[in-house]
Order: C-alpha cells, then structure tokens, then sequence
C-alpha cells in the first residue's frame, strides 16, 4: 500500500512537471518556426496528451478488455470536456480562437455523433475504425494546410536556426515524456486503488482510467490557462477529444479480431451526455469568444452529476432509473435550449452591431 501511495505522488509530481516544461517549450517553438499556437496545440500537444487513451485502449483492446477500452475513451471526452474546462474557466476566463468554433468544433460534434450512430447497432466493426483513422488523415491534411501562423507577426528578431529550433524540439518531447510517464505512474496505482474497493471494469474505465489518461489534458490545460497561453489552452482539449475517436478508438480497432461489442448503457446515457456536452460547447465559446467562470462552473455541475449518476449505476441503487430520466429528459435538454438561446440572442445583438456599423460608415442608404 505504501509503494502505492509513493507511485501515486511521484507520478502527480511527474505531470505537473512535465506539463509545465511541454507548455513552455510548445509555446516558444510555436513562435520560433512561425506555427500558430492553435494548430501546434490541436496537434503536437494533443496527441501526446491522448497517448495515455491509445496506450492502454489498445492494450486493453488486445487482452479483450473492450469495456475498459470504451470506457476509458468516452470518459476521457466527457472528463475533458466537463471536468477540464470547467476548472480551468473558473481559475481564468478561457479564450477560444474562432477557428475552433468555426471548424474543429463542428468536427468534433459530427465525430462524436458518428461513433454514437456506429455503436447503434451493439458493435463498432473493423470497417467503421478503418472509416475513423482515414478520416484521422483527412483531418491532419487538413490541419497541416492551415498550419501557417497568420494570428500575429514574429516579433522576436531571433533566427531560425537549426540549433534553437532542435533545442525546443528537444525540450518538448522531454516534457511529453515525462507527462506520459507521469500519467502512466499515477494510472497503474490508481488502478490498485480501484480494484481493491471492488469497482466493475465498465465504471473503472468511465472513472479511474478516464480521469487518470486525462491528467496529461488536466495538467497541460491548468498550466496553460495560469500562463495565458488561451490558444493551447481550449485547442488541446478539443484536438484530444478529437483524436480520442480518430486515433484512440480507430487505429485501436485495427488490433482487435472482430467488432468491439459495445454495452447498452454506454449507448442509452454515456454518449447521450456527452454528444450534449459538445453540442453546448458551440453556444458557450461563441458568446463572447471564451468561457467565463459560471460557464465552467455548469460544465462541473453537469460532470459531478454524471459522476453521482455512475455511482448510482454502480451500487444499483433504485434512485438510478429516475436520476437518468430526470438528466435526460428535463436537465440537460434545458441547459442545452437554454444556452442556444443565450447564443442566439449574442448573435443578433453581434448582427445589429454590425449593422449599425454599416450606417454611420455611410455604406448603407
């Protein structure tokens, strides 16, 4: 038990610290190369926060662990979207580059529907992961192509020499490899934890392994936000939920014989929230281009009962039946009308604006 609690506090020392060398030297080698910070986030720091999923989903994945594969995959969205950003929104309000809101975030909604359609049918096949990792193609030809900085000029005269870039690059992967290494520490003894106190395999990966593979995205985002560095901050997140369904669950399939059977539960409330969960990320990053702290403090309200919701699944309390009508039926499907109606109401003050603008600049008769 002692050996445990060592792993656990050496593995939480490792992610901080390597967090805050990756943010810091992701950030430089960004401005250095001329790369926008956004596109090195939705990329580079988001496949490295998402190796943790990949690792173990897809050894998960070969042991036959399927559960804990999808569990571990839609929690770590779910803990991302919920839990990150709303902690993150009440230490600084985020701001969100209009790139996100215009196309990643759309791509993540229309990926995270599509493997919810998918898993309709009680199984992702082989076919539908091949599916997955193409469009993981698509999407960083895609990204490669907007890769060029046109946010802000270089202003520091420093050139770009091999020598500064391979430093930074150096110091990069060196933080990303402490993050994962950290991760993988904490992961391995909160496991034993888990275990111990009896958890199903399906709620370890929802919770423990979720959480835990989502620490690298936790860390990263804290640090990030604390230093202000907006774009790196909001982007990891979403190029992890991202690449959680392209890289994760889509190269992972290829390694499994046959289609990844996916239990009924996850389909009936855990995908249910968290297709919600990104729909609501549309309103709140275009009202004012950032998520201020009430809007995080409604994504920890929705993510701390989702975790009540789980506890309740788990006991099989009788509570659990009503608990889930009253989240599907009335709670969320309120938040979510309640924020498009905050969004829309934003966009038309925005329209008259605009309008007005147009006027008294005497374009308009």
């Amino acid at each position: 038990m002692l050996e445990t609690f060592i792993w656990f506090a050496a593995g939480l020392i490792a992610l901080i610290a390597g967090a805050e060398l990756l943010v810091r030297s992701v950030s430089r080698l960004a401005v250095v190369i001329g790369i926008s910070k956004l596109i090195i986030s939705l990329t580079v720091v988001a496949f490295g926060t998402s190796a943790p999923e990949l690792a173990i989903s897809i050894r998960a994945g070969i042991a036959g662990n399927t559960d804990l594969m999808l569990g571990n995959i839609i929690g770590s969205n779910i803990t991302n979207t919920l839990l990150i950003l709303g902690m993150a929104a009440l230490i600084i309000p985020l701001k969100v580059h209009v790139k996100l809101i215009r196309w990643d975030v759309p791509i993540m909604i229309a990926i995270t529907v599509a493997v919810y359609f998918f898993a309709l049918n009680g199984a992702i096949s082989f076919v539908e992961c091949m599916i997955l990792t193409c469009i993981l193609i698509g999407y960083m030809i895609f990204l490669i192509r907007q890769g060029g900085d046109t946010d802000f000029k270089i202003k520091v005269k420093e050139k770009r020499k091999p020598t500064v870039i391979l430093l930074h690059s150096v110091l990069s992967i060196t933080g990303l490899y402490v993050l994962i290494t950290g991760a993988s520490w904490l992961i391995n003894s909160s496991l034993i934890f888990a275990e111990m106190a009896g958890v199903s395999e399906l709620t370890i990966g929802l919770t423990v392994l979720a959480i835990g593979t989502s620490l690298p995205e936790i860390v990263v985002v804290l640090i990030a936000a604390i230093r202000r560095e907006k774009d790196i901050a909001v982007g990891s997140i979403i190029g992890s939920n991202i690449l959680n369904f392209l890289a994760v669950l889509g190269i992972s399939g290829l390694f499994i014989p046959g289609a990844i059977p996916v239990q009924d539960v996850l389909i009936r409330f855990d995908m249910i929230l968290l297709i919600i969960a990104s729909l609501l990320c549309v309103p709140i990053f275009y009202t004012g281009h950032k998520i201020v702290p009430w809007e995080g403090m409604l994504f920890l309200f929705l993510y701390f009962g989702y975790i009540f919701y789980l506890f309740l699944s788990s006991t099989e309390h009788s509570f659990v039946t009503v608990f889930t009508s009253t989240m599907l039926y009335f709670i969320l499907p309120v938040v979510l009308l309640t924020s498009i109606a905050i969004a829309l109401m934003e966009w038309k003050r925005r329209y008259r604006f605009r309008n007005i603008n147009f006027k008294n600049n005497g374009n308009f008769k």
